[in-house]
């Protein structure tokens, strides 16, 4: 009799674990509305989504339902299209639905043209009608009629899921399954694929934060500081100049990597700019490339030029600091990474600027002494000789 009971209990099990993956499945679900059907449909690999849809040859329409689970009225769902040629987020126009504060549904369409987008309703760059969405249990559904982008039948997709904040959505999570939901879709076919380009994308954006943040933003102040603190002091001649070259050598060399990390992710971006970061950028490229020159050519410290040279040098290099961390904080803007970088890389200019105001006072301090010192001596001869008593042998 118990062991009838463990193999009905076993078949209970597995009776619920077929039943629940089924209610999973795409095919298996109904909806509520006996006049919605779709031919196609398809389970999407992450993000608890699904898509279904009906194409239509003769208009290159095709009706489509995005159906997402797991989610609340607290939070916001978008399926979208990239016209372009891989499945990221800029340049994707997108699908939007979530439930107003006020117990209504809204739907509507968004073209995504940054990292930073609150989904502002815009218009997309192809045709959507009878767009609309519906929250039921923890389920919610867009439901739209597409015409495809040049009629073409495989197109780029992307689907998300975010919070809201009163009735504004807020960003997704940058990492997981929120970077994993890109792939491609063949309406005809009903073939998809996952895209990685998405994660592999997202590396390389990160690489070129981290190569600038490093060697513009922290390896160039520091070099600076080496230059400025250390040559006050005697026993640090000449030991002070080759630190410096070495650390502004490899500041250049780290930072050129990440400008060329930018450019190519630039070139993969197309019809998506910041001018501001990119300009900002080019110009420290060139400033940095000057500076490189400049140290080949400097003059001996005896030298009628050497003052004017210092007086670029100084310039310039004060110059691309400023600049870089102006750059780097537009590239966190842009990026958008978890507040902690941003934070860590505002500890690391706070602790370098405390540093500095400290060797700052320190090294005032000594040349004033120095300077009083010589004075002194000056003085001193000067009365010697007035006096007739001579100077002190060897001084």
């Amino acid at each position: 009799m118990a062991r009838t009971l463990k193999h009905v209990l076993l078949f209970c099990v597995l009776l619920s674990l077929f039943l629940s993956s089924s209610a999973q499945s795409c095919s298996s679900y109904t909806f509520s509305s006996s006049n919605i059907a779709f031919s196609k449909c398809s389970d999407l690999p992450v993000l608890n989504s699904f898509l279904y849809w009906t194409y239509k040859p003769s208009s290159g329409t095709v009706d489509i339902a995005y159906r997402h689970t797991g989610v609340s009225s607290s939070r916001w769902v978008a399926w979208a299209i990239n016209p372009g040629s891989t499945a990221q987020m800029v340049g994707a126009q997108a699908l939007v639905a979530y439930q107003h504060s006020n117990g209504s549904m809204l739907a509507y369409t968004s073209s995504i043209t940054g990292y930073r987008t609150t989904l502002q309703q815009s218009s997309l760059s192809f045709s959507v009608s009878n767009i609309s969405a519906q929250l039921v249990t923890n389920e919610m559904i867009i439901y739209a009629t597409v015409t495809l982008p040049k009629n073409s039948t495989t197109v780029n997709h992307l689907w998300q899921d975010g919070p809201l904040s009163g009735n504004t959505p807020q960003s997704h999570v940058t990492s997981g399954n929120n970077l994993a939901s890109a792939g491609s879709l063949n309406f005809l076919s009903g073939s998809t694929t996952t895209s990685s380009g998405g994660n592999s994308k997202t590396r390389r954006k990160n690489v070129h934060g981290v190569l600038n943040a490093v060697s513009w933003g922290i390896l160039l102040p520091i070099g600076a500081m080496t230059a400025r603190y250390l040559k006050v002091f005697k026993a640090a001649d000449p030991a002070w100049f080759y630190l410096h070259a070495a650390c502004q050598t490899s500041a250049y060399v780290v930072g050129v990597a990440g400008w060329a990390t930018g450019l190519k992710l630039g070139g993969e971006s197309s019809g998506v700019q910041y001018d501001a970061h990119r300009n900002i950028g080019i110009t420290l490229f060139v400033l940095g490339t000057l500076q490189v020159f400049a140290l080949l050519l400097r003059p001996k410290k005896e030298h009628k030029l050497r003052l004017y040279w210092n007086i670029y040098h100084h310039s310039v290099g004060y110059c691309v600091i400023i600049l870089s961390i102006i750059n780097i904080f537009k590239g966190f803007d842009i990026l958008d990474p978890e507040k902690k970088w941003k934070k860590a890389y505002i500890g690391i200019i706070v602790i370098l600027g405390i540093i500095a105001l400290i060797l700052e006072a320190i090294t005032w301090v000594i040349v004033l002494k120095r300077r009083k010192s010589r004075s002194t001596e000056k003085s001193h001869h000067g009365a010697n000789g007035v006096n007739g008593y001579g100077a002190t042998p060897g001084v």
